[in-house]
């Protein structure tokens, strides 16, 4: 990231017209400001904090996402080790009533046959509502890494830091600031209105972003290809 959390503040006094900091203090609030709305994005739109790391799992199916994360985004695969490991088996999200309709003992850490657990993993559950969790199959005997990607909580800056979110939020990470401190003078004609402004404008660029994503994505044309792959064949 390299987009200074001063250059936003800059940005942000000069339209307040307050660029001596007496109405709105830089650190006492401004600063907070800009942390606030590092969270709310990564809260709309998770992948804005987005971490690739390799994690040592827990024995049995029960998983849990570093400390610092708000939610699993994906497990990717198998490692080889806890650190500057390579590459092993990938895996794959199923669902929960499959595993639990085929073989209900999967969890059981004295199950048999493909359940049996091991250190080598081919699947992992996941459900939205427990964001932090997750389970994998087979459950973990031994040591056992893997790859996850999941959003983690940004870190806090100060004034003299770098944004921690991607630069291209930083029109958002701008006008939520302002939307904040014009609320803090919504008693003020017209305030309230800029105040209003200034999220909406905060919110269509999170949003407009993940649509964004999701028409740019490689996985469409990946999806398309897939889709008329058989034709081709059988041509």
């Amino acid at each position: 990231m390299t987009v200074t959390v001063q250059s936003v503040i800059d940005r942000v006094q000069t339209i307040l017209q307050d660029t001596t900091g007496i109405r709105w203090p830089v650190v006492t609030e401004l600063v907070l400001f800009v942390n606030d709305a590092q969270r709310e994005i990564a809260l709309i739109k998770p992948d804005a904090s987005a971490v690739n790391a390799t994690v040592t799992l827990a024995t049995g199916t029960k998983q849990e996402i570093p400390a610092a994360g708000n939610r699993l985004l994906r497990v990717v695969r198998n490692m080889s080790a806890a650190s500057g490991g390579t590459g092993k088996r990938s895996v794959r999200l199923v669902s929960r009533e499959v595993l639990d309709a085929q073989t209900p003992d999967w969890h059981d850490p004295t199950v048999s046959g493909d359940a049996a657990h091991t250190a080598v993993i081919k699947h992992y559950i996941y459900d939205e509502q427990n964001p932090r969790n997750f389970y994998v199959y087979p459950g973990v005997a031994g040591n056992s890494f893997i790859e996850i990607i999941y959003s983690s909580n940004p870190s806090t800056v100060a004034q003299a830091d770098n944004l921690s979110i991607p630069d291209i939020f930083a029109n958002a990470v701008m006008d939520y600031v302002l939307f904040r401190a014009y609320t803090k003078d919504a008693e003020y004609a017209g305030n309230n209105q800029r105040a209003s402004t200034h999220y909406n404008l905060f919110i269509a660029s999170v949003t407009g972003k993940a649509q964004i994503d999701a028409i740019t994505s490689p996985n469409v044309d990946s999806n398309r290809q897939t889709s008329i792959l058989p034709q081709q064949v059988r041509g």
